[in-house]
């Protein structure tokens, strides 16, 4: 059985038809399914814990296509108070528009779309008309109505493509105009730090064998892990903790994992490694540091200034989540010029402190977690666990780009790559348990190449029944 197979070499346009084929996506996470099912039957998972991190890739565009934002909106703001002349000006041309006035609204692109055709019809009747017109004293009424209508077209064609740009941005920062789909993100692999286009991957691993994985157009590894974990099947995979690097420790993240899904995280916050600093630890100006009265609910800081409770406050971060305060005030010392001096700011007004105490109570509860026995074992195993995952697949399969254009179809080809390198890790691990008993019983070397073949060609047929029948009922 396995002589013939070296022969087998398929084609290229077989391997692309099959990649980006609209039944891939469920083939694939089906296939993933199975494969969870068949490595926690035989033993190489225990769910105790799972490892999620991410990774840039490269897309398939120039890196030189991006299209930004900032600017995009800049423009676009400053030709939007020209648009309600650009429908008053083709009335005094003499086009009428299909659109009412009343109802016109500068920045409907359908709306746009029927005023930049009704301009055409009119430009082309001008057309007609200055071919058949002859030459006038002063110049001709036509060619200046024309010149006219021209600007205003190229305005609301200008226009238009703003628009469509907005659209396709979505909650993003920019995007590439080879690939909509990929944004312009830092790359690890690039020294100089240029942004280029790309896709955030996201892997969670147990024992080296990734079980999720998903592609995201954020390059912050923050905004990615709720949305991730929403994919979880945690009653097929019920893990205990859900361990991280400190890219994903916030405040949301944390409030997610433990009332939503009622799991444990053993994830640093970004301030982790420098609180545990002797330095940061005796830093008087630091309110970690300050005194607090527990009963009076008052802070002091070093100086002997007291804050006392003022107001509760709401904020939004600059993506939207709402962050709850306790702000605190300087007391009024205006009995004492010195210590009123020290109570106020700069500009002469009343120091302020705000503390937000749910932000406090899962910093504090991750630092526990962090430093206990189980904790420090278990976080240990992050960088055994992820890091070679990454390895293997741009250092050993030389995957750093994609080979095809669009968010579904780079999913697709991401997830044949993982699965390939599930298939090849357990192949290995079964070869070296076969050889390791060979070894112990005195027989024979076994070839490993054509054993990790042979081991492979037995996953394929016990897989291919199982999701050939689920495609058939699907």
């Amino acid at each position: 059985m396995v002589d013939w197979v070296y022969d087998l070499v398929p084609s290229y346009r077989t391997i692309n038809r099959f990649r980006v084929s609209t039944t891939m996506a469920v083939f694939i996470k089906q296939a993933f399914v199975q494969f969870r099912e068949l490595v926690h039957q035989a033993g190489l998972v225990n769910y105790d814990a799972l490892f999620i991190d991410g990774t840039k890739l490269l897309t398939n565009a120039n890196k030189y296509t991006f299209v930004w934002k900032k600017n995009i909106t800049k423009y676009n703001n400053k030709l939007t108070e020209k648009t309600r002349a650009l429908y008053d000006e083709p009335i005094q041309n003499e086009v009428d528009l299909a659109i009412d006035q009343e109802r016109y609204t500068p920045t409907n692109v359908d709306q746009m779309k029927i005023v930049t055709n009704q301009l055409d019809d009119k430009i082309a009747q001008l057309d007609q008309a200055i071919e058949t017109e002859k030459s006038q004293p002063g110049g001709s009424p036509a060619k200046q109505r024309r010149r006219h209508l021209k600007k205003f077209q190229r305005q609301l064609a200008r226009k238009t493509n703003y628009d469509e740009a907005l659209a396709t941005f979505g909650n993003r920062n920019s995007y590439s105009k080879t690939d909509h789909d990929a944004t312009f993100m830092r790359m690890k692999e690039d020294p100089n730090g240029q942004l280029k286009p790309g896709y955030n991957l996201q892997i969670v691993t147990q024992h080296q064998f990734t079980h999720y994985y998903d592609l995201y157009q954020r390059p912050t590894d923050t905004r990615t892990l709720v949305p991730f974990l929403k994919i979880f099947d945690f009653d097929a995979t019920p893990v205990k903790y859900i361990v991280a690097d400190a890219g994903y420790g916030s405040e949301s993240n944390y409030e997610y994992i433990t009332d939503e899904l009622d799991k444990q995280y053993l994830i640093p916050y970004g301030m982790y490694e420098k609180e545990k600093k002797k330095r940061y630890r005796n830093d008087p100006t630091k309110i970690q540091n300050w005194q607090y009265d527990e009963k009076n609910d008052v802070f002091t800081d070093y100086q002997g200034i007291e804050f006392h409770f003022k107001n509760y406050s709401i904020r939004h971060d600059q993506y939207g989540q709402e962050r709850k305060f306790k702000v605190y005030q300087a007391v009024d010392y205006f009995e004492d010029p010195v210590r009123q001096a020290l109570a106020q700011t700069p500009s002469g007004r009343q120091r302020q402190v705000s503390i937000n105490n749910n932000w406090l109570y899962f910093k504090n509860y991750a630092r526990v977690q962090l430093q206990s026995d189980e904790g420090k074992k278990i976080y240990g195993q992050r960088k055994i666990e992820v890091e070679p995952v990454f390895a293997d697949v741009k250092a050993h399969l030389r995957f750093t780009r994609f080979s095809v254009r669009g968010l579904d179809k780079v999913n697709n080809e991401v997830g044949l790559v993982l699965m390939a390198m599930n298939m090849i890790k357990w192949a290995r691990e079964k070869v070296c348990l076969i050889t390791k008993i060979q070894e112990n019983q005195g027989n024979e070397k076994i070839d490993q190449r054509k054993a990790k073949i042979t081991f492979l060609w037995s996953i394929y047929f016990e897989l291919c029944p199982k999701l050939v029948l689920f495609l058939s009922l699907t």
